[in-house]
This record gives structure tokens, sequence and C-alpha cells, in this order.
């Protein structure tokens, strides 16, 4: 469909501003610029994909749909994001350009991996997992966006807090603000469109029946 196509092209090229614009070297010198990152990585042109993808060719939620299980897909996105946000691998990403790239390849797989889980298949026979797994995604999203824009110390280290006019602490917090306000809402936005859906296919087959 028309429609697919243009979504997964909308995701290639989100990638491409991404990877391509200023927002990589942005991100080695402040947290902000990583963060945005990570959030129009998997909030953004993860889902644009999987909804280009879904119910096509390369669907692979319904070739392997063990590893796509919603709830298995965000348990792995939960450990994969934590995981690059603890300081030595956060640290690594900002200072090797092959832990960036392995960094952001990985915030790529887990994205598409949970938003393919919850769109892509059958989806009436997945709707209630999809949404289970896209609201848990969310809810550790936004504690993660929580505990950064709360904390009392700076966890990472870039060379541009100061020159940005911001204290290395602000820029953390300034970071896990982004966080809440667009990679936990994504996450949470996907699951009620799910849920609405559902309750719409519900409400026509009533009708019929």
């Amino acid at each position: 469909m028309i429609w697919r196509r243009l979504s997964f092209m909308l995701g290639l090229t989100t990638l491409g501003a991404v990877w391509l614009g200023p927002l990589p070297d942005m991100a080695d010198r402040l947290f902000v610029g990583h963060m945005l990152m990570h959030v129009m990585v998997v909030a953004v042109a993860a889902p644009l994909l999987a909804i280009g993808l879904a119910g096509g060719r390369f669907d692979f939620s319904n070739h392997i749909p063990f590893l796509f299980s919603p709830i298995l897909a965000s348990v792995i996105e939960l450990f994969v994001v934590w995981a690059w946000h603890m300081p030595a691998l956060h640290h690594a990403a900002r200072t090797s350009q092959s832990a960036e790239l392995l960094e952001q390849g990985s915030y790529l797989f887990v994205g598409l991996l949970v938003w393919l889980a919850a769109f892509g298949g059958v989806r009436h026979q997945r709707a209630l997992a999809g949404i289970a797994g896209l609201l848990l995604t969310s809810m550790h999203m936004t504690l993660l966006g929580v505990l950064l824009a709360m904390s009392s110390r700076p966890l990472f280290e870039h060379t541009g807090s100061a020159l940005s006019g911001m204290s290395p602490l602000e820029d953390q917090q300034m970071g896990g603000v982004i966080m809440l306000a667009f990679g936990g809402s994504a996450y949470l936005i996907g699951g009620l469109y799910l849920l609405f859906g559902l309750l719409q296919d519900k409400r026509n087959a009533f009708s019929v029946s």
C-alpha cells in the first residue's frame, strides 16, 4: 500500500537526518544531543519503518514469532537501552566510532523489534500483547527519563556542556526530560492506538452479530 511505502521512506529519511546530520557531533559534546539521536531512532524512525514493513514480505514477525513476542521484545529493549546508559558504555560510544555505530545499530534493532512485534503479523491475534509490550516499554523509558532528570549529580562526561551554557548536570537533566516527553510518550501513544483499534474491531464485530 502507498501509505506503507511512504511510512518506510519517511523512516529512512529520518535515519539519514539523524545519522548524517549535525546530531552525531552534538552527541559527542552534549548529552542532549545523544538523547535526541536516541529518541529519533527508537521513537520516530523505528515505528515508521515498522509500519512500512508490517504485513509485507519483510515482516519478520511472521517468520520468527518467538523473537517478535511483544513482551520479550520490550524486555530486550529494556536491557539494551539501560546498558548503553551505563556511564562506561555511554562514554565508550562518545569516544569510539565503532562503539557509537554499535550503539546506534542496537537502538535501531531493538526499536524495530518492539514496534514490529506490536504492529506486524496478524494484528488482531497479537493486539493485546502488542499493547502490553508498548506500555511496558513506555514505562521503562519513562523511568529512565525520570532517573536522569531527577539525578542530583552528573553521570556522564560531555565536554561541550560548558560551551552550551549548561552545566553537565543540567545537560543530563534536559536529556532526561527529552526522553520523558518524546521517548516514553511515543510508546504510550502506540499502545493507545492499538487499544483503540482493538475496541473498534470488537464494536464492529458486535454490530454485525
